[in-house]
């Protein structure tokens, strides 16, 4: 069976426009691989906010897995110190492994799943990386970056 998965970024778009995207591609569940989904920055997509909206405008499931974002101190050497996006990217593929997340994250809670960071776009955001790693391990995944 293959798996169709999506991601999403909140950062620089609107409420209205998140939603519809979300709802106009089927997603059935929102999976939150952030670290922290609870900052005051994090606007509508607060943890709490975030389920109740995602509920009442596309009757859509939220989940927060946590095993799915990277540790405080890899995205701080990233983010606050500036670091390589390459050591970044092998620092995070290597904590997925450790952490076994092809067991961590079903392929049901993937199918029709669309994992949801704060980065604008997927190209240097760990919610591409995840992807990448479970169509490594599971092989039959389809992702769709919708921002």
């Amino acid at each position: 069976m293959s798996v169709q998965l999506f991601t999403i970024g909140f950062a620089e778009t609107t409420a209205e426009h998140f939603f519809r995207l979300l709802r106009d591609a089927g997603v059935k569940r929102v999976v939150d691989v952030r670290l922290n989904n609870t900052s005051q920055l994090a606007g509508f997509s607060k943890k709490d906010d975030l389920r109740f909206f995602l509920r009442e405008m596309g009757g859509i499931e939220y989940v927060h897995i946590p095993e799915l974002a990277p540790t405080q101190d890899i995205l701080d050497a990233f983010k606050k110190h500036k670091g390589s996006w390459s050591v970044y990217e092998q620092e995070f593929n290597a904590l997925m492994a450790k952490r076994g997340i092809e067991n961590v994250i079903s392929r049901d809670t993937a199918s029709l799943g669309c994992l949801l960071c704060s980065e604008k776009k997927p190209h240097h955001c760990h919610r591409r990386l995840v992807a990448e790693y479970l169509q490594k391990h599971w092989g039959d995944i389809a992702t769709k970056h919708l921002i």
